[in-house]
This record gives structure tokens, sequence and C-alpha cells, in this order.
């Protein structure tokens, strides 16, 4: 089971969970009611309204993985959080809405329900731990930086949520996805999961865009081991190109995100 620690207030909980991640057991999360630099994909920056969200850090232990299946355990925190905010929004239709955007942001609909930042230490035998860094957007009723898209669970249900449930509910379900894709046939599983969750993968062709600017039309196909997302391009021949993070990007609305 998780053990849990609030702290009032720190920069970063990925940060402050690294410092002690050789000394606490895993299943420790980190906490905070208030979050003073946030850290995001890319190196973002991530808003969140202090005392209206949830802000943590969870550390894995020696997951099961071996370094090239890594992507697993996004997949499976990823499918964690999915499954608990669909939960706690069942009486909203936006929980349908609920998809995770490649390779691990969560959405609701065209908007970016919560982050995730995964850093994963390696030795000589491996994955040595991993420090798995959420933001939910939970009871945030508007946002004031020039993100595009952001929405919080109480803009699309009506209503607030007791955020020490939701937390507890996020991280016994991390803990269940991890120890599922510990085994081969549990990953195969996982991946099935995933592949269903995921934002835009109807079997039509989406915008995607590169990093220098070129716009194409592309059917999600697959998602590799590694996490490199596999695009096919129809056509007369259809062609497959698979993209690291940061190769290229869904276009939402005309907007790159």
């Amino acid at each position: 089971m998780p053990r849990y620690i609030l702290v009032k207030e720190t920069a970063s909980t990925n940060t402050y969970l690294k410092t002690l991640a050789d000394t606490l057991p895993g299943g420790t999360v980190i906490y905070t009611h208030r979050q003073t630099a946030g850290r995001g994909q890319k190196g973002n920056s991530w808003e969140a309204e202090p005392g209206k969200n949830l802000t943590f850090s969870m550390l894995l232990k020696r997951p099961a993985v071996a370094v090239r299946d890594q992507f697993v355990i996004s997949e499976a925190v990823s499918l964690a959080i999915v499954d608990a905010v669909r939960e706690a929004l069942a009486d909203a239709d936006a929980a349908k809405q609920i998809a995770v955007k490649w390779p691990n942001d969560i959405y609701c609909g065209d908007r970016k329900l919560c982050g995730l930042l995964i850093e994963n230490s390696l030795d000589d035998h491996g994955i040595a731990h991993s420090v798995v860094g959420v933001g939910l957007n939970v009871n945030q009723s508007a946002f004031v930086s020039d993100a595009p898209n952001p929405v919080s669970m109480c803009q699309v249900a009506g209503h607030e949520f007791e955020l020490e449930t939701l937390l507890h509910d996020v991280c016994e379900r991390i803990e269940q996805y991890c120890a599922q894709g510990a085994m081969p046939q549990g990953r195969r599983l996982l991946h099935e999961q995933y592949l269903a969750a995921l934002y835009r993968n109807d079997g039509r062709p989406h915008s995607f865009v590169l990093p220098d600017g070129t716009q194409f039309a592309a059917i999600i196909h697959d998602v590799a081991p590694d996490g490199m997302l596999i695009l096919r391009t129809p056509g007369g021949d259809d062609e497959f190109h698979s993209y690291a993070f940061k190769q290229v990007q869904h276009v939402i609305n005309e907007v790159i995100l």
C-alpha cells in the first residue's frame, strides 16, 4: 500500500522525492498543497492553484521492467489516472471523453486535464527507481497562465471533489497497474488497454506536425515498447513512420499540442 507524506509547500515534488529516493521505501507518495516550481514535459511549468489540485510524486522501487520496456511504467500510470478520473466523473458526460494523449498527458476531449513527468534512475541492474510526478487539475475553476487548453474536473463536472480520496484512488491504481505490467501477459494486456484509451486512436486520419512546421495527416497505428509513436500515412501505398517524443505533435484546433 502507498505511504503518504504531506509537504505543505515545495518547489517540485519530483525534485523533493528524488533527493530522498535512496532512503525511502517504494510506494512513498510526496504530495503538497502548494508547488511553487512544478515541472512538466519539455521543461514547461505547471500551473496549480494552491489547495485546489493534486500535485504529487510517487516512488517506484526496482520496478520489474527491463530498461528497453520502461514505457510500460508510463502506460500503467496513464491508465491508473484515466480509470480513477473516469470513475470520479461517472455521472458526467465528460467521463467518456477522458483519454491518454501520447505519450502520457491525460485529456478531456481536446483539453488537458493532467500532466505526468516520469523520471527513471538506472544502474547496472536496470531501473533502480522511478519517480512518477502527477499534476491533476481537480478543483481549480479558472486558469491564468498562457497554457493553451487546460481544464479541471470541477469545470467539466460542475462540482468539487475530495482531494485525498482521489489521491489514494489514483496511487492504489498505479500500484495495481504496475504489478500487472511486471508479467509478460499483463504487459500485453496493459498495452492493449493503453491503445484503447489513446486519444484520437479511432482509425481515422488526424493532423500532426513535425518540428520544422510540416503538417500531415496520419492514422495512429501503434506505440512501440520504447514509447515510439507509429503513424500510418494513408494513400495508395500505406507508409509507416516511427516518432520519438518531441519529434511529432498533434494539431488540435490549429494549435500544436
